[in-house]
């Protein structure tokens, strides 16, 4: 049996909607709560949200700003964000693509946190993987001066494919270098599907990039 979704907020809802945020600086959605200067860090896929929760909670004077395609999701994540009562978190729900290339100003997020987009595994399905050089670029342009990229894989065939991508933009150096990637990141917060991944003991791939200066 289905369960119900659920529509109430039980708090406040800091859903907003994607033409609020190409209409206004990304950073004046986070105004009055947070105080200016302060940091912009966007999560894109943030699926159940306790990883995006954990980084909030740990960091109120931060602005979290979390995109994801899922109506869904997006709902009950704005639930979790209520209860939790965080103030410094704002969710959309939208297209990555199109929230980091039309949305973003240019140089005014310090991280970005992408952890394990959809793969895609099939060989025909390859180009609906977020990570494109296209979308990449974007996601430079947005990052501040020594602004860091974070992605994480378990799948191989796309870890294969990000380093590609990222090894092949001009704007990003590797953190990991000479390595293309990490197995491992002391202190980096771990999603469920993570955990679970570990104890399947199925490779992970962390990449760093950071915006050259």
């Amino acid at each position: 049996m289905s369960r119900t979704l659920r529509y109430d907020i039980p708090g406040t809802d800091w859903r907003r909607g994607l033409s609020e945020t190409f209409d206004s600086a990304a950073k004046t959605l986070f105004e009055p709560e947070l105080e200016r200067p302060f940091d912009l860090v966007v999560e894109i896929g943030f699926g159940r949200g306790e990883f995006l929760l954990d980084l909030a909670a740990k960091n109120p004077d931060v602005a979290f700003l979390a995109v994801e395609v899922s109506f869904k999701r997006v709902l009950k994540m704005a639930r979790k964000v209520a209860r939790a009562e965080l103030e410094n978190v704002r969710l959309v729900e939208a297209r990555a693509e199109v929230l980091v290339s039309d949305c973003l100003e240019r140089a005014s997020v310090t991280e970005f946190w992408i952890n394990f987009s959809d793969p895609w595994p099939k060989a025909a399905h390859a180009p609906r993987r977020l990570i494109q050089s296209s979308f990449i670029r974007s996601v430079a342009q947005a990052l501040e001066p020594a602004g860091v990229v974070h992605i994480a894989t378990d799948d191989v065939p796309y870890s294969e494919q990000i380093d590609d991508v990222l090894s092949g933009e001009p704007l990003l150096e590797n953190l990991h270098a000479p390595r293309p990637f990490a197995s491992d990141v002391p202190g980096r917060p771990a999603t469920s599907y993570e955990m679970g991944w570990r104890e399947e003991g199925r490779p992970l791939h962390f990449f760093d990039y950071r915006r050259v200066l």
